[in-house]
């Protein structure tokens, strides 16, 4: 006779913060975009002192979260991973897709600071690859002895992967960068560098990427929407055209 498994409930622990207004503008792992930094805000009854306590100790941290903003819909053995063209298919436990049998993601973070405020507390995030928003499951601490492995195989992404466009700025969109006052509110300090490793990994979709076009492409970064296309003459190349405040 088989045992009938239940389902499991999870509550969130916290919601971060980070200037990923949507899917389309997060890289594709941390530590891809420097300036992309993130706030984790613990939400009642686990934002106390108490829970935190040592976690100062450590200088990177394991974050399990949801992938809250894919879209519901059945899960499939084979996935398509960019870093491999989008052509090829591997066993979607063989990647890091988002679209998976449970929506759940695991994300290694520095930690930057805890912070302890009014009957908040805060957790000062390094660079991030999570969206605006997101619910945060979980938290364990990075332990080097146990963690790191140096030696360790990682299959099509054993190398981080190099920028695939040089990024240049209009005239207008570096006047806009440069008096706008919303990037300081995400902690960012050089927010056309931000912009511009963003970019640089091209984030469209694999089939897309190599190839000349004209087509116009939008995304939301700290609160801004930036604006940017492929030079027709050089597909290396992306031009971010215009940069608006979105408050």
């Amino acid at each position: 006779m088989q045992n009938t498994i239940q389902p499991v409930i999870f509550n969130p622990i916290g919601i971060v913060e980070t200037p990923y207004g949507e899917k389309f503008a997060v890289p594709r792992q941390p530590n891809l975009v420097t300036e992309g930094k993130g706030i984790l805000r613990l939400l009642p009854p686990y934002n106390t002192a108490d829970a935190v306590r040592g976690l100062e100790q450590f200088s990177h941290i394991w974050l399990i979260f949801q992938f809250d903003k894919v879209p519901d819909r059945n899960w499939h053995a084979t996935v398509r991973p960019p870093r491999l063209g989008g052509n090829e298919r591997i066993g979607v436990f063989a990647s890091r897709a988002t679209h998976r049998p449970n929506p759940i993601g695991l994300s290694k973070v520095a930690l930057e600071k805890v912070e302890i405020n009014g009957g908040e507390v805060l957790l000062h995030l390094g660079s991030v690859d999570l969206v605006d928003g997101t619910p945060i499951l979980d938290i364990k601490p990075y332990v080097v002895y146990a963690d790191s492995e140096p030696q360790a195989h990682s299959g099509f992404a054993q190398h981080k992967p190099i920028a695939k466009l040089d990024v240049i700025f209009s005239n207008s969109a570096l006047q806009a960068v440069s008096l706008s006052p919303y990037f300081a509110k995400f902690n960012i300090q050089e927010p056309l560098e931000f912009i511009r490793q963003v970019i640089a990994q091209d984030p469209r979709p694999a089939y897309q990427q190599g190839k000349i076009s004209s087509r116009v492409y939008g995304m939301h970064l700290a609160n801004h929407n930036i604006l940017w296309k492929i030079n027709e003459q050089k597909p290396n190349v992306a031009e971010v055209l215009k940069v608006t405040s979105l408050n």
